[in-house]
């Protein structure tokens, strides 16, 4: 059975039309739609409900030696305040998921990972714990919320002493007033737009999205649900584990070899990855230059053969274009190359195009 979020009661009163995601029930839009949604947070300010993201503290004196070797960034020169990505990698070099780690200390570090792979994520470091760390799931002590959008520092201004909010990107404070609640505010969001996530008690989140929309109501904020939260990352460019990212594709195949930092000791799936050698697929925009759109799961040619396939597609409400991510063989990647992409039996002609489709000025 799914799961609610602190906020359900609130969806529903918001006209918000619940479908099963990750284990929880949540909005996939409202009554406003997905394109009106994701034009709200790439010209004003939306609101998101993420709270069936889950949190993992890392704590204890070989708490980053854990972390050096769970994830194949690097985390050994990092200040505390500031967040970093990373994939966490198998032993084959492939992609258990992604996440963000904020750090609290040189002993201390809160995980954020996917909803969907929470448990396995927790299970996956407890296997591979080493040394004195503890490891706790805290995902039941945390709602959170993604405001996101140019008008977003406005918005908390309003309810927040502006002079402690983050400054840099992928920094955070780990305690501001936002409207009466205690919230952890980072500048981190997953759209490709200016824009902060919060993280408070459950019994909060409420109080803090009513708090949130009135402030924002005269610029233009509006709730938004998983179609535009969709929708946005696609046109950011930004990858989705079990759709760019998974178990059989590495992390260099997917673009994010600044992720990967070979020269660090060592880290679970860094041999494989040497054994793979140098990538002979890579993760690339494709522009449908014909009348049709590409989904997810669409077969990919050039020059009369098979190259690659789809790995998300859609219209993309703000450049107004039908894009695609694909995985294809490396040779086929540079921006301009044509290809073909096969939608129910039909050839749709499109063109391979830079990442992201969509770049904040």
């Amino acid at each position: 059975m799914e799961k609610k979020t602190p906020l359900y009661d609130l969806h529903q009163e918001l006209g918000g039309k619940i479908v099963p995601f990750a284990g929880y029930l949540l909005p996939v839009q409202y009554e406003t739609g997905v394109i009106r949604e994701h034009m709200a947070v790439r010209t004003a300010c939306g609101l998101f409900d993420v709270s069936h993201m889950g949190e993992i503290l890392f704590k204890g004196p070989d708490a980053l030696n854990n972390l050096q070797n769970l994830l194949c960034n690097d985390y050994s020169v990092m200040d505390a305040g500031r967040v970093r990505y990373s994939p966490i990698l198998n032993p084959r070099g492939g992609v258990v998921d992604d996440l963000i780690v904020y750090k609290f200390a040189q002993d201390e570090y809160f995980l954020v990972v996917n909803a969907a792979n929470k448990d396995k994520d927790f299970q996956w470091f407890l296997r591979n714990r080493q040394g004195d760390a503890d490891m706790m799931d805290l995902s039941e002590n945390y709602a959170q919320l993604a405001l996101q959008g140019p008008s977003a520092k406005r918005i908390l201004a309003k309810l927040a002493d502006e002079s402690r909010f983050p400054q840099k990107y992928y920094s955070f404070i780990r305690d501001l007033d936002v409207a009466g609640v205690s919230c952890l505010v980072s500048r981190t969001g997953y759209t490709g737009e200016f824009g902060y996530e919060l993280y408070c008690a459950p019994e909060n989140a409420v109080r803090l999205a009513r708090a949130l929309l009135e402030a924002g109501r005269e610029d233009g904020l509006i709730p938004c649900g998983l179609g535009a939260r969709d929708t946005l990352r696609l046109e950011a460019g930004m990858p989705l584990y079990g759709h760019e990212l998974s178990d059989d594709i590495s992390p260099l195949e997917a673009g994010l070899g600044m992720f990967v930092k070979m020269g660090k000791e060592d880290f679970i799936g860094k041999d494989a990855l040497l054994e793979r050698g140098e990538p002979k697929i890579t993760r690339v925009g494709l522009v449908v230059t014909d009348r049709g759109i590409a989904r997810e799961h669409c077969d990919v040619y050039a020059q009369g053969r098979l190259i690659g396939s789809t790995t998300s597609g859609t219209l993309l409400p703000y450049t107004n274009k039908a894009s695609a991510m694909a995985l294809i063989e490396k040779e086929f990647s540079s921006s301009g190359t044509e290809v073909e992409i096969d939608v129910r039996g039909r050839r749709l002609n499109a063109q391979v195009v830079p990442l992201p489709f969509y770049q904040r000025s």
